[in-house]
C-alpha cells in the first residue's frame, strides 16, 4: 500500500514539473532572449555599414626632390611605354602593299605625278652612248689636227728652262704649266693648273698603261703631295716629254726607267673627239 502511494506521488510531481516548463512565462522569456540576440546582431550590422569619417583637413605633402636616378627611371619608363605602343601599332595595323605598275613606253620616270615624255633626240643620244663612236671624215680630220697642234706646241719648247709656276715660253714652264700651255686652246674643257687637279679632272678618261696613245697625260707621285704631283705627255714608243725640276730643261724621258716606274701613278686622256674645239 505504501509503494502504491509513493509511486502515485512521484507521477504527480513529474506531471507538475512538465506543466511548469510548458507554461507561457518560459516561452516569453525565451522570446525575449531571441529578440535581444537579434537586436545585437542588427546593431553590429549598422555599425559596420556606417562610413568611416575622414578628417577634412588636407595634409600638405612635402615636394620630393628629383634626383638623377629618378630622372633616369622616368625616362626609361617612358621609352619602354613608347616602344610597347609602337609594337602594338605595328602588329595591329595591316600593311598595305602598293601595286607597282610598269612605266609606259616613251615616258620617263618623274617625281610625284609628273611624267615627262621622252623626246626622240634623247632616245637617240642614249642609244649612241651604248654604241661605239663613229667619226665622220671631217670630224676625224679635226681630231687628228688638234692632237698634232698640241704635240707641236710641246716639242717647240724643248730645251726651255724649268720655272716654278711658269706657263709662258718667254719665262719657262713647270711640269703642269707646260701641259696647260699645250692644251688650253685645243680642248673646249677648262684645263686645271696643277698636276693633282689634272689627275682628278672629270672630263679626262683614265687609261691603262698598256693602252697609252700619243698625247695622253702620264702622272707621277714624287714629293708625296696629293695623289699626283708631277705630269708629262706620252709621245709613243715608251717616251714622254716633261719639265722635270729646278735647274733642268724640258726634255724627253723613258717611261720604262726604274725611277719613273717606281713613281708612276696613272694616265688620263684629255684630247678626245668629244673634247676638241
Amino acid at each position: 500500500m505504501r509503494l502504491i502511494v509513493t509511486l502515485f506521488v512521484l507521477l504527480f510531481t513529474q506531471l507538475f514539473l512538465n506543466l511548469a516548463h510548458a507554461s507561457p512565462q518560459t516561452r516569453v522569456a525565451a522570446d525575449q532572449k531571441k529578440s535581444h540576440v537579434s537586436e545585437a546582431k542588427t546593431d553590429d550590422r549598422k555599425k559596420r555599414k556606417q562610413p568611416v569619417k575622414t578628417s577634412s583637413k588636407k595634409v600638405k605633402s612635402s615636394p620630393v626632390k628629383e634626383t638623377a636616378a629618378t630622372k633616369q627611371k622616368t625616362t626609361t619608363e617612358k621609352k619602354l611605354k613608347t616602344t610597347k605602343v609602337s609594337r602594338k601599332t605595328s602588329t595591329t595595323r595591316p600593311v598595305k602593299v602598293a601595286k607597282v605598275t610598269p612605266p609606259k613606253k616613251g615616258y620617263k620616270k618623274g617625281y610625284g605625278r609628273q611624267r615627262i615624255k621622252a623626246k626622240p633626240e634623247m632616245e637617240l643620244a642614249s642609244n649612241a652612248r651604248s654604241k661605239p663612236l663613229v667619226l665622220s671624215p671631217a670630224h676625224k680630220k679635226r681630231y687628228q689636227h688638234a692632237k698634232q697642234t698640241a704635240m707641236n706646241k710641246l716639242m717647240s719648247q724643248m730645251g726651255k728652262p724649268y720655272r716654278w709656276g711658269g706657263t709662258s715660253p718667254n719665262t719657262g714652264f713647270d711640269c703642269s704649266g707646260l701641259i696647260y700651255y699645250a692644251y688650253k686652246d685645243v680642248v673646249r674643257i677648262k684645263m686645271p693648273r696643277t698636276a693633282n687637279e689634272m689627275y682628278h679632272l672629270r672630263d679626262a678618261a683614265p687609261i691603262n698603261r698598256a693602252e697609252l696613245e700619243t698625247g695622253d697625260l702620264v702622272f707621277f707621285r714624287i714629293n708625296n703631295r696629293g695623289a699626283a704631283d708631277h705630269v708629262g705627255v706620252y709621245l709613243g714608243n715608251g717616251k714622254f716629254i716633261q719639265s722635270p725640276r729646278t735647274g733642268e730643261e724640258i726634255r724627253i724621258s723613258f717611261l720604262n726607267n726604274d725611277y719613273w716606274q717606281d713613281h708612276y701613278v696613272g694616265a688620263r686622256r684629255v684630247v678626245t673627239p668629244k673634247t676638241i674645239r
